[in-house]
């Protein structure tokens, strides 16, 4: 499985590989404090992610290659229970595994954890309208566009256009 649930133990190398990442990252990321990229905040960071996960929030997985080796992230985020059953996708690969269907494996891992042992009716993926790969990647999981959001998140210090998808436990 290329994918699994983030621990404490993960916060070095995912330091180090957002370090590397920086720059293939900035456009995608939000803008974050200058000491963002250490172990220390990393760790607070996953801290608050885990915790998050206990409350049914979210949660929070790291990617794997085929040696075991950490490839970069991916999150089910705004876990919402109720009448919506809903949560949202985000997911990064490292600049240097990209083309290898790593997010495409660790995406359709997540729709299984989704409407299985979560038992979701949806997911919800945005990007930007420039981020074809990553648009492949939902539509290569049975997501569908059903929309196009202006101004939809502060990214890389502006305010970005998304494309929205979705996927129903019922497609």
């Amino acid at each position: 499985m290329p994918t699994r649930l983030l621990t404490l133990e993960d916060v070095p190398a995912l330091t180090e590989l957002l370090v590397r990442n920086s720059e293939h990252l900035a456009r995608s990321a939000p803008l974050r404090d200058g000491d963002w990229l250490t172990v220390e905040r990393q760790r607070e960071a996953a801290v608050q992610a885990l915790a998050e996960h206990e409350a049914g929030r979210r949660v929070p997985m790291v990617v794997l290659d085929a040696a075991g080796e950490l490839a970069g992230t991916l999150n089910l985020n705004s876990i919402i229970r109720g009448a919506f059953q809903s949560a949202s996708v985000g997911y990064w690969i490292s600049a240097d595994r990209t083309g290898q269907g790593l997010a495409t494996v660790a995406v359709a891992d997540a729709l299984a954890l989704a409407f299985g042992p979560l038992a979701l009716h949806r997911v919800q993926g945005e990007t930007q309208p420039d981020n074809l790969a990553s648009q492949r990647v939902l539509l290569r999981n049975g997501f569908v566009e059903y929309g196009r959001a202006p101004q939809y998140l502060h990214l890389g210090g502006a305010w970005r256009d998304c494309v929205l998808f979705q996927r129903l436990s019922t497609d």
